[in-house]
């Protein structure tokens, strides 16, 4: 193998007929391998993880892994973190391309010149950013702990928000900080609209709306709960409503299902007109690439040492507030 030209996954090389999960738990054991999946994979791939989360408890997992081998089944940013926080270790992702829309609106290089507009200001990132731009944060957040880490910031310092520019503004109304937010958005929770969602409650009005906070403000202002990944989940898991519109990325029906199999859940439609809204960079990812992954222990992720270091701090910073 050639390892200087970037890896391809060979599809060809499966054996034809090969049980894929079966021989991904084999291999699993056989690497000393765990296997993080978020919530929005595919559920043949959730369902084989050792772990599923959100991105919060994905890098709180990835901080205290106890294995030889992180897979990450995710999009980059994720697995740059679990590197990030586990340098020793091998960590690998069955699709290198698999990347993030709000990472990509946000190189670091263009937000290192954005910034030098703002020299007094702490610097919040989300953490759907590259390894880069945690670089030059003061502290990452995730949706579960941003309100928590935006506060834990003395009151008189002023604050950027970065690259979410919805969670910025959902965060700034749940801290009455006023922020300067970077220009970023997602774009799945930026197709949902209220004036569709609003149609849909109306044909469902025993459903509650239930949104990310990385949608629009007019969304989550019509929401009757507003959400992480993780919190969506446990409000499902838990409300006595027996309907559901889930305003986020549909791979959550699967967690949703399992903790409420009689509850009626309700995708939000997109405005592109689809019944559901699909990530397509969690969804490069596949059984016959995590069986590759795991068999090749490829594509891995590599960080030079000085700016995982410097990516290291304001992680830690964010762990540290539990």
């Amino acid at each position: 193998m050639d390892l200087t030209a970037p890896y391809v996954p060979d599809l060809e090389s499966i054996p034809a007929g090969l049980d894929l999960p079966a021989e991904i738990r084999r291999l699993k054991a056989e690497r000393k391998a765990v296997l993080l999946a978020h919530y929005y994979q595919e559920p043949e791939i959730q369902d084989l993880a050792d772990f599923v989360g959100d991105s919060l408890q994905l890098s709180q997992q990835a901080a205290r892994a106890d294995a030889d081998v992180i897979t990450f089944c995710g999009v980059h940013f994720m697995a740059e973190t679990a590197k990030i926080l586990n340098p020793a270790r091998t960590v690998v992702i069955p699709d290198m391309d698999a990347g993030c829309s709000l990472a990509d609106r946000c190189p670091a290089d263009y937000f290192a010149e954005w910034l030098k507009q703002y020299p007094d200001h702490a610097v919040v990132s989300y953490i759907n950013c590259s390894a880069g731009v945690k670089a030059l944060s003061t502290i990452i957040c995730t949706s579960s702990n941003a309100e928590r880490v935006v506060n834990s910031l003395p009151q008189d310092r002023k604050v950027v928000f970065a690259p979410d520019r919805h969670l910025g503004k959902w965060v700034t109304k749940q801290t009455g900080r006023d922020m300067v937010l970077f220009p970023g958005f997602c774009i799945v929770h930026e197709q949902f609209t209220a004036k569709r969602l609003a149609v849909l409650k109306a044909q469902h009005p025993e459903a509650k709306l239930i949104a990310h906070p990385e949608c629009d403000a007019t969304v989550s202002q019509l929401a009757d709960f507003v959400g992480s990944t993780a919190a969506l989940l446990n409000y499902v898991a838990t409300d006595p409503a027996q309907a559901f519109i889930v305003a986020t990325e549909a791979g959550i029906l699967h967690q949703m299902r399992q903790r409420r199999p009689s509850a009626e859940l309700i995708p939000a439609p997109a405005d592109s007109g689809c019944n559901c809204s699909l990530c397509p960079y969690m969804k490069l990812n596949s059984l016959e690439k995590l069986y590759l992954c795991l068999r090749d222990l490829q594509p891995e992720i590599h960080l030079e040492e000085g700016l995982r270091l410097r990516a290291l701090k304001p992680l830690e910073r964010m762990l540290a507030l539990g």
